[in-house]
């Protein structure tokens, strides 16, 4: 009961092969990796834009502290 030899994964392979095609395999590999790219290209825009504060662009949000006292 140790770890799945070669031949295992290899029969595996030709039982996916043959239930999905070969073209549906492409298809899910072309659509993972487009997404994983967008996802990426999100990451990198969401570094590159600055985030401006509530308070840099004078908007108060209701029940907001704008100025604190001491009693």
């Amino acid at each position: 009961m140790g770890s799945f030899s070669i031949w295992h994964w290899l029969i595996v392979l030709v039982i996916v092969v043959l239930i999905f095609g070969t073209k549906k395999l492409r298809n899910i590999g072309s659509d993972v990796g487009g997404a994983a790219k967008s996802f990426k290209d999100a990451m990198n825009e969401e570094k590159a834009t600055p985030k401006l504060d509530d308070a840099a662009s004078g908007h108060t949000v209701e029940g907001e502290v704008t100025q604190k006292t001491k009693q």
